[in-house]
């Protein structure tokens, strides 16, 4: 279960409490849940309970046992527990991470694309302008993304025309995809930054960069992992069964779901990382409903930064005379899904993400 399905999963506890009249609230149109602090219980923890409770008239903590009563028995959580003054805390039936990883290799570049805006036609007006013609083209790939009919097109009463802040700069001096990323990566209504002396600066100073240098550290993981014997492999719960999933692409190193304990995923820089990949697919929703590239552009910012920890405090291969183990297999299918998630978004943009740098 993903931050998100966790969230929509206590959102619909609250609805059908209301609507049993067990609580008397309005229901939020979110609900926010985090990792627990440390020494915390659990997997992931909210204060609805406490966010409820005024309007509820009831203490925070008999709000917390209403919701607890809804959400007992949902199959990807193994306990729900109520802690202090009426968090609840939630302990996943599954290593933490696993589910998304299985995901992301069987849904390999189109990992976060959806439905949401099926139903949708949006025609768009051809931009000349140099930075609206990035936009408009960014936008409908992100709306295609998300199961909407969306095209660029003369004409027509209801053609939608997009127009952020315009910019003169040389693509020439910058090439596509620095020029690309530069007109995308700021807001709507900011001016970008076209120096090519930045743009095109091989040091992680540069966002652009980063996220490319982050995508090709993952992809010469898995190059080299054949040389120790190794391949990515999800973890999962002993006597559970095996996620199955397809390689990202063709040629892809193969992995499987073996019964391997998720040692390998344990410390902070794995699980933060996997906790920015679950967020992946709100964000592509979000970056299409709002018609807003450049959230998708900053959220593969902090998916490059977290990667290149990962990797650094979690190395996927032996080193020295460390023998290979299921922690390494575990990192590699990690690595092996940051890079997926990377070269996806990268793609959305329209911009290249090669495997060297």
């Amino acid at each position: 279960m993903t931050p998100a399905e966790l969230s929509r999963t206590v959102r619909h506890a609250v609805c059908r409490a209301v609507h049993d009249g067990e609580l008397s609230v309005t229901v939020p149109d979110t609900v926010r849940v985090d990792r627990p602090r440390p020494g915390g219980r659990g997997d992931w923890t909210t204060n609805a309970a406490l966010r409820l409770a005024a309007e509820a008239r009831l203490a925070p903590r008999e709000v917390a046992e209403v919701l607890r009563g809804r959400l007992a028995g949902a199959p990807a959580l193994a306990r729900v527990d109520i802690t202090g003054p009426g968090f609840l805390n939630f302990t996943l039936a599954a290593p933490a991470g696993a589910a998304t990883l299985a995901r992301v290799l069987a849904e390999g570049a189109r990992y976060g694309h959806g439905d949401a805006l099926a139903g949708r036609t949006l025609v768009f007006a051809p931009a000349a302008e140099p930075r609206a013609a990035a936009w408009t083209a960014a936008v409908v790939r992100l709306l295609r993304a998300q199961g909407a009919d969306a095209s660029v097109a003369p004409g027509g009463t209801e053609t939608v025309q997009v127009t952020p802040a315009p910019v003169a700069y040389d693509p020439g001096a910058l090439g596509p995809d620095a020029a690309r990323w530069a007109l995308l990566r700021p807001a709507a209504h900011d001016r970008p930054r076209t120096d090519p002396a930045w743009l095109l600066a091989q040091r992680e100073t540069n966002p652009l960069f980063t996220v490319r240098y982050a995508h090709a550290r993952a992809r010469a993981a898995l190059r080299e992992a054949p040389a120790f014997g190794l391949r990515p492999e999800v973890p999962v719960a002993p006597g559970a069964s095996a996620p199955v999933a397809a390689p990202v692409a063709p040629g892809a190193p193969a992995w499987t779901g073996r019964h391997v304990t998720p040692d390998g995923l344990a410390p902070g820089a794995a699980r933060t990382l996997l906790d920015v990949l679950a967020d992946h697919p709100r964000v592509l929703a979000a970056s299409g409903h709002h018609r807003a590239p450049d959230r998708l552009a900053r959220h593969l910012e902090a998916v490059a930064d977290h990667t290149l920890r990962f990797l650094t405090q979690c190395p996927p291969l032996p080193a020295g005379d460390e023998k290979p183990s299921a922690a390494h297999r575990a990192r590699l299918a990690l690595a092996e899904a940051a890079g997926t998630v990377l070269a996806g978004g990268l793609s959305l943009l329209g911009i290249d993400a090669p495997a060297h740098l």
